[in-house]
């Protein structure tokens, strides 16, 4: 029988083996590697489609990583974000140690920050879909948030809202002190 460290050893080779021919083919489709060991990932990476990495040991990005599709980064160790980060879909986030965003973060649909550390986001937050912060501990929202769809800040410690606020559907402030 192989080792332990044989055997995740394999799996770092087996996971290289699966991002290069990815990169080779194109970067086309998703890119499925959540609950798997990896821990890293290439610079530069452009996914086409979806990336999924729930349930890894990703700590870090890569800087200019670009997704087509969403984004899934539930229940891994990581604590922010990379500059430059592109996501057209969703980006999950619920389930992580991240306090922070990048300032130019840019995400085309929803934004779960759900169950997070999440202290503050950037001023003028341009949100199309939904955005979650519920059961977090955010104290107060940027100026100039702007929610194409739904806000969700149930369970948070937030006791006010910013006059410039825009919600384009439900606000759910159901257990806030507001």
């Amino acid at each position: 029988r192989r080792s332990k460290e044989d055997r995740a050893k394999n799996w770092q080779i087996a996971l290289q083996k699966q991002i290069t021919d990815y990169i080779k083919g194109g970067s086309k489709g998703d890119l499925f590697l959540d609950h798997t060991p990896i821990q890293s990932l290439p610079d530069n990476l452009e996914v086409g489609g979806d990336l999924n990495l729930s349930g890894t040991l990703i700590q870090s990005l890569p800087d200019n990583l670009s997704v087509g599709g969403s984004l899934f980064l539930t229940d891994i160790p990581i604590k922010s974000l990379p500059d430059n980060l592109k996501v057209v879909g969703s980006l999950y986030l619920n389930y992580t140690p991240i306090q922070s965003l990048p300032d130019n973060l840019k995400v085309v649909d929803t934004l779960n920050l759900s169950n997070t550390n999440i202290q503050s986001l950037p001023d003028n937050l341009k949100v199309v879909g939904h955005l979650f912060l519920s059961e977090t501990p955010i104290q107060s929202l940027p100026d100039n948030l702007k929610v194409v769809r739904n806000l969700y800040l149930n369970y948070t410690p937030i006791q006010s809202l910013p006059d410039n606020l825009k919600v384009g559907g439900d606000l759910d402030i159901s257990n806030t002190p507001i």
